[in-house]
């Protein structure tokens, strides 16, 4: 067994649609570690989130070879399966033929691919562009996708928030399982969660479906779980969102009050950065080997 097909059945015993799996979104291997650590089941390798830690917007502007070596870097310093977020994979069945292996070779368990045209305009930006492109041609990016082996395909639909409505949606989401998705990732942008549950409900459970609760916060995991039809819960952007905000308070305080000292027992200790980059255990090869 490859250690990506390892990552793959690790991640597929966690799906469960009694039980949803809860991924927390990561933008670089610190995070990850934290996340992992925390307890989280997956790290969901966010497009959206490494995009905003090189303060770019989040239009397919970093090239495939970033995202693709943090998803690796990722996965090394932690044991939590990665589920790459790959966009609309960086262009047709051609191109997701390509980059697919290389992720799979990279270690990690899942990749998500939407069905809007490339290159995509976010979901989350009000009055964003969303255009899908034609089942058939989706489903042709499924197919290569599973052609590389050993990792799990999600098959994310826009339909919803391209204001395409609940029955294609559906129409979609049955034809992404028919050509071999995993998994059906349904989103909206609505401030409610009703849209999601209708959809939820009317889904005929052919594959399990995977929500990023995002827009609808006030959704909890139970009464998600009490659908029977999740098995994946990935929150989103809240790494990138905390660190921000985390960052802003501190820097402002700093400036404020004219010194260090007032943020120090806010904050992570020196001792605790340490001990996330693996300190303890360079000191120990430090003294078997440098003698």
């Amino acid at each position: 067994m490859t250690q990506n097909t390892a990552n793959a059945d690790a991640l597929r015993a966690k799906i469960d649609v009694h039980r949803p799996a809860v991924a927390m979104a990561a933008h670089n291997p610190l995070a990850a570690k934290l996340a992992a650590n925390a307890g989280f089941d997956a790290i969901w390798g966010s497009g959206f989130e490494l995009s905003a830690s090189y303060a770019v917007p989040d239009a397919n502007i970093l090239p495939m070879g970033t995202h693709l070596e943090m998803m690796r870097a990722i996965g090394q310093v932690q044991n939590a399966p990665v589920i790459a977020d790959l966009d609309t994979g960086f262009g047709n069945a051609v191109n997701v033929a390509y980059v697919v292996p290389q992720y799979a070779a990279a270690g990690v368990a899942a990749v998500v691919i939407e069905d809007k045209t490339f290159p995509k305009d976010t979901s989350l930006r009000p009055g964003g562009r969303q255009e899908l492109v034609p089942i058939g041609e989706f489903q042709g990016k499924i197919a290569a996708a599973k052609a590389s082996g050993g990792i799990l395909v999600i098959a994310r639909t826009e339909a919803l928030i391209a204001g395409r409505g609940e029955e294609e949606a559906l129409r979609r989401g049955a034809a992404y399982a028919d050509a071999g998705a995993d998994a059906v990732l349904i989103h909206s942008k609505e401030k409610t969660p009703d849209e999601i549950l209708a959809f939820c409900r009317a889904w005929p459970g052919r594959v399990p479906l995977v929500l990023v609760p995002t827009s609808y916060p006030q959704l909890a995991f139970a009464d998600i779980a009490a659908l029977g039809k999740v098995g994946l819960i990935i929150c989103g952007n809240h790494a990138v969102r905390a660190a921000v905000a985390a960052m802003q308070n501190v820097f402002r305080r700093i400036l404020a009050e004219g010194g260090i000292a007032g943020v120090e027992a806010e904050i992570a200790s020196v001792a605790d950065v340490f001990a996330l980059q693996g300190d303890a255990r360079m000191r120990e090869i430090e003294k078997a080997f440098l003698r």
